[in-house]
């Protein structure tokens, strides 16, 4: 990408603390500070099943996790709203990833840290893609996940293990720093786009499939099945009663990654 597209979002390098060494509690735990309508990223894997809330995640971005015995990468970028989950492996080597205090296309770009910044690289979070340093072009797998509202999240899954405020840093959790920029036309840090099929901030379901690219707004897909195709693939999106956006190919059922955000987030790097 080009270097004069990187921009400084302030905080420098781990200014934003990722969580390292995440605790969870139950459900009932979480109850105290938790509103059903709070959203979060519910992530599923070898039947265990967990929730990141919004509130922590937005002062955090990134928790290296491990489920199930796999490094776990946890990511969300509050000025996009992308919540990604990733595989935590590069070539096969598990790695940890910081916040790096840079943005590009308003995205939040991430770095493995190896204690020596010659060899570390910046991976962007909505590519899933090492973009500056030794490793640009390498790829992390995502791994599915859904933003999801922790009522219908703790209803389906009443065994979740939900992220702990006990995080070693001292924040805000419950308060938000970016306001109503949620909803707002604005948005900043180098974000270049001209569209208006859709509002700028309208949350939509992305899919890439042979360098085809589609956008699902996600209030328009409707509970249950459509047929699709991109990119010369038949495709199935089964959306759940619980918000949860399922996408595979037809027939053979193999699960098709998405990336979840901001309508002019997928636009602009797409």
């Amino acid at each position: 990408i080009p270097l004069s597209e990187i921009l400084s979002g302030g905080p420098g390098k781990d200014g934003i603390p990722s969580i390292d060494e995440p605790k969870f509690i139950t459900v009932r735990e979480a109850d105290s500070f938790l509103k059903g309508g709070d959203v979060g990223l519910g992530f599923v894997w070898k039947g265990e099943a967990r929730f990141y809330p919004y509130q922590i995640l937005v002062w955090h971005e990134i928790v290296n996790d491990t489920v199930g015995s796999d490094p776990i990468l946890v990511t969300y970028c509050p000025l996009c709203a992308t919540g990604i989950v990733f595989e935590r492996r590069v070539n096969g080597a598990e790695r940890e990833f910081g916040v790096s205090g840079l943005l590009w296309q308003s995205n939040l770009l991430m770095y493995n840290r190896t204690g020596n910044p010659e060899t570390e690289s910046l991976w962007s979070q909505v590519l899933g893609e090492a973009v500056l340093g030794p490793e640009t072009g390498d790829k992390l797998r995502i791994l599915r996940s859904d933003t999801v509202q922790y009522k219908d999240w703790k209803e389906k899954h009443p065994d979740t293990k939900v992220l702990s405020r006990d995080t070693g840093a001292l924040r805000t959790y419950g308060g938000d720093p970016y306001g109503n920029y949620y909803t707002s036309d604005s948005v900043g840090f180098g974000a270049s786009f001209s569209d208006t099929r859709l509002h700028p901030k309208t949350f939509v379901i992305g899919v890439e499939i042979s360098n085809s690219f589609k956008a699902y707004p996600r209030d328009a897909l409707p509970v249950g099945t459509i047929k699709d195709t991109v990119g010369g693939v038949a495709l199935t999106v089964t959306k759940s009663a619980a918000g949860e956006v399922d996408v595979r190919q037809s027939g053979s059922g193999v699960e098709v990654p998405t990336v979840d955000g901001f309508w002019f987030s997928w636009l602009a790097v797409h």
